[in-house]
């Protein structure tokens, strides 16, 4: 195991560890439903008291199954998996050390706090290039197979648990988890990447072709190629323009890396990216 494997790890065990806590100390018990399975398994377990962790863990089994493919190839399916059942073990083992009805019964409080701690958990799996599994895999597969987009698979989703727990909890709380959310994505971009969600990439190296591939192939994103010329020595070469979710930048830097430690990159934001695996025109 290298250096940087085993600091994937730590992140991914780090970013589980938070996920659980929030879960346990805020969502739980203020009845707040995250996104994804973890929310439906929450839902489940108010009428039927099975463990949570236990349910996230054999929810995200289908999906993974049907999923793995999509997320960038073996190595980052792993660290999704490894990420899954960190949180499915660690949300179980909580309830008996943590109190049962949590820090405060204050909602807004318990959706700021729980948004906060989830988010950051959610961006240090996503800095450990893994994802958390559910709504991440089911977007990507929904998106490949029928061209939905990932921003309408992401709300597709989440509106679908925010209804089912308007029925089971009170639409109050549900409008409260939509504000947790919202806080999640925030905390969660920020501890990943910044602000922004959309990445752009220039790429300059000795196998433009060979990284290409790579990147259309593991990442399934378009790559755009460039003729330019150096200007110092001025000779002809060929610069990779792409166009990446904040989640795939660090999957992107390893890629690149593997294929020449020599290239050079910038990584850029970007506001809005319109097309083929983003937001459609008709979004707009």
């Amino acid at each position: 195991m290298t250096r940087s494997t085993a600091r994937d790890y730590i992140f991914l065990s780090i970013g589980a560890l938070l996920q659980a806590l929030a879960m346990r100390l805020f969502l739980v018990p203020a009845s707040l439903a995250s996104g994804g399975v973890s929310g439906l398994a929450q839902i489940i377990n108010f009428y039927t008291h099975w463990p949570i962790g236990l349910m996230v863990l054999l929810g995200n089994l289908p999906i993974f199954l049907v999923g793995w493919r999509y997320l960038g190839g073996p190595r980052f399916a792993m660290r999704t998996a490894f990420a899954i059942f960190l949180f499915s073990v660690f949300t179980d083992l909580l309830k008996f050390f943590l109190p049962v009805n949590g820090i405060t019964q204050d909602l807004a409080l318990n959706a700021l706090y729980g948004g906060v701690v989830s988010g950051a958990g959610f961006g240090l799996v996503y800095k450990g290039r893994g994802t958390s599994g559910g709504s991440d895999v089911l977007a990507r597969y929904l998106n490949h197979k029928w061209g939905i987009s990932l921003s309408q698979s992401y709300f597709i989703t989440d509106a679908l648990i925010m209804f089912l727990a308007g029925i089971s909890f009170s639409w109050e709380n549900a409008l409260y988890a939509l504000v947790m959310l919202y806080v999640s994505g925030i905390a969660a971009e920020t501890v990943s990447e910044g602000e922004s969600v959309i990445r752009t990439a220039l790429i300059i190296t000795q196998h433009p072709q060979l990284v290409a591939d790579q990147i259309m192939h593991d990442l399934e994103r378009g790559v755009t190629l460039l003729s330019a010329r150096g200007g110092y020595t001025g000779s002809e070469r060929t610069v990779l323009y792409c166009v990446i979710s904040r989640a795939e930048v660090s999957q992107l830097k390893t890629l690149i890396f593997e294929v020449d430690a020599e290239a050079f990159m910038v990584i850029g934001t970007a506001h809005e990216a319109l097309g083929e695996g983003f937001k459609s025109f008709t979004e707009t």
